[in-house]
């Protein structure tokens, strides 16, 4: 039997995942990814220990694999987005640590490019808005200020093109469409770089990857790599869209959320790209082979909030509070509501709809009988807030979204109540949870033939549970008006620091 190996490195920790042809895992393997925070708002990763990490985990995986006589069909990879790398080529040495999504060093700059009057360009190029989340600022201050020679020699990209540089021992630089339409640097109507955002951004076209299909053989893995030589590499995806696939939202209106560190809602509008619209993103859901011999994309509307899962982490790491994530939930039901706390967990400013870098964690409504449960109850009850208000953003946009697919290790019963309640409509976990890996091992499978089609990839979905509504509109309306004026007190925090 062959399967097919996913590789997610995310934000907090890298995993390999082998999936039969059932779409069920069967083997696994995590490590937790260490941050490095060097100043306030700034957040690193190292590119060697991303790969150290990739590799055990890859190892593991195969081993596992092995020893269950099957035998390795693809790999796929799937991707934090917008974190930057910068390496030389002919060392393979890392320039600079990885500069992390969540990274708000370019704010100002970003600032000052509103200020002068590129966003209508930004916007209509890329679909995205002049944030430091993407990774275009970031990648100009590695040249500007972080010391990156851009000479013939350095080589930059998302984290997935570090990984296939690694697993091809450099025989190949390249980024998927998903990926590079996160970058802020690409077309995202001719699915390539654009010239005068390289140049608006200074980045120099020369150090950028080739961009090539989310499904289709981007290389293969060399001799040394932890899966030996010869493995096709098939699959590229950045993690939210590598979620959309692996939720089977495969047709116009389908839309999905994940609840991990951060929270990101997409919902699929087909094949025409959508002119911009006010609070959320446009971006390249997949690129899929045409029957001409080229790339189909997909495009999506997404809303991305940077900290929900970030939030349960604050309490446990920051506050004490809880001494495990999973304790949140438990602590958080002991109490029928938040007593009026609300907790507004802009850590490193607010995403979607309110594209705000300078608001700052918020917490409201505290009286003498404030307890550790109620901080608890309104950090979960934050997510389904900030979830709602990027659904409010997609109705206004002549998008509703009428179900709501969810997945991510804080999509827990309670969660999706919350969330259920919010949002007036049914919430759905399937079955394999981790559905970024799934999705870049669906894409990896669909190019090799394990599956051969988008039907037999939709079938592989299936139900593990579903929450309906069971609060009245008025009162969870009530609840989300309270929380837009926490909200309103936390925007702008910042902005003299």
């Amino acid at each position: 039997m062959a399967v097919v190996i996913a590789l997610d490195a995310g934000t907090t920790g890298v995993r390999a995942m082998a999936v039969g042809g059932d779409g069920r895992p069967v083997a696994g393997s995590h490590r937790e990814l260490p941050q490095h925070f060097p100043r306030p708002g700034w957040v690193e990763h190292d590119p060697e220990e991303i790969w150290e990490r990739a590799a055990t985990v890859l190892a593991e995986v195969a081993s596992a694999v092995d020893r269950a006589g099957e035998t390795v069909a693809a790999l796929g990879l799937t991707v934090q987005r917008e974190t930057v790398v910068a390496w030389d080529r002919r060392s393979g040495r890392p320039l600079h640590r990885a500069i992390v999504w969540q990274d708000r060093r370019t704010a100002a700059r970003c600032e000052s490019l509103e200020a002068a009057g590129h966003l209508p360009l930004v916007r209509a190029r890329t679909g995205l808005v002049l944030d430091p989340y993407f990774s275009a600022t970031k990648l100009g201050w590695l040249f500007e200020e972080g010391g990156v020679e851009p000479g013939p020699d350095v080589a930059v990209g998302t984290v997935d093109a570090w990984l296939l540089w690694k697993l091809t021992s450099g025989a190949v630089h390249a980024t998927d469409a998903t990926n590079a339409s996160r970058t802020a640097l690409l077309d995202i109507r001719t699915g390539q770089w654009s010239p005068e955002l390289c140049e608006l951004f200074g980045v120099p076209a020369h150090v950028l990857p080739a961009i090539v299909a989310s499904s289709g053989r981007a290389g293969v893995t060399a001799n040394g790599s932890p899966l030996g030589a010869g493995v096709p590499i098939s699959g590229v995806a950045g993690d939210q869209q590598a979620a959309l696939f692996g939720q089977a939202c495969l047709d116009p209106g389908a839309a999905k959320a994940t609840y991990g560190t951060g929270s990101f809602v997409l919902v699929n509008v087909g094949p025409d790209c959508p002119e911009p619209v006010e609070g959320l993103l446009t971006t390249v859901a997949w690129a899929l082979p045409d029957a001409g011999g080229g790339t189909q994309l997909t495009y999506a509307y997404e809303g991305a909030v940077f900290a929900t899962g970030a939030a349960v982490q604050w309490l446990r790491d920051g506050l004490g509070v809880i001494g495990r994530a999973d304790e949140v939930g438990p602590l958080a039901a002991s109490v029928d509501d938040t007593g009026g706390v609300v907790v507004v967990p802009a850590f490193t400013g607010l995403g979607s709809p309110w594209w705000d870098p300078w608001a700052r964690g918020t917490v409201v409504g505290i009286t003498r009988g404030t307890t550790r449960a109620h901080l608890a109850r309104a950090v979960l009850d934050a997510m389904a807030f900030q979830i709602r208000d990027v659904v409010d953003a997609m109705a206004a946009a002549g998008q509703p979204v009428t179900r709501l697919r969810a997945d991510g290790g804080a999509a827990t019963d309670l969660v999706l109540q919350l969330q259920a309640d919010q949002l007036g409509v049914p919430v759905s976990r399937p079955v394999v949870a981790e559905t970024t890996a799934l999705g870049a091992a669906l894409l990896a499978g669909l190019a090799e033939g394990v599956w051969d089609s988008l039907d037999e990839v939709a079938g592989t979905w299936a139900l593990d549970a579903e929450l309906r509504p069971s609060r009245a509109r008025a009162e969870a309306d009530a609840d989300h008006a309270r929380w837009l004026r926490a909200v309103e007190r936390a925007r702008a925090w910042a902005v003299d620091a």
